[in-house]
């Protein structure tokens, strides 16, 4: 979950996230998926907006940032988000089901 830092609007948070920091983060290594999102009404939002990074597991996501581009990450996110605002978990997740996925030409299950 992040915060913006105390000078940027949420409008000016959103715009460095996607425009500058995403661009760094598709460079972490061994990640496989990153997604954002953002709150709909961010006037009545405790927080500014939610990242999400997957990989394989733990020790990828801890090469992840030991990495160069990890670290650049790191010091980057200080820009425009206060990163010790937020909370952070770290989750295994299980996926109970998922309509997302196309049904068009996979292996049925």
């Amino acid at each position: 979950m992040l915060v913006r830092a105390d000078d940027l609007t949420h409008d000016e948070f959103v715009e460095y996230w996607y425009e500058e920091h995403v661009p760094l983060a598709e460079d972490l290594p061994h990640a496989k998926k990153y997604a954002t999102s953002v709150p709909t009404d961010p006037e009545r939002s405790e927080y500014d907006g939610v990242v999400e990074l997957y990989f394989e597991d733990m020790g990828d996501l801890q090469a992840a940032f030991e990495s160069d581009v990890g670290r650049e990450v790191q010091a980057d996110l200080e820009h425009f988000a206060k990163p010790d605002e937020g909370p952070t978990l770290y989750v295994e997740e299980t996926v109970q089901f998922d309509d997302t996925e196309d049904d068009s030409g996979g292996d049925a299950a």
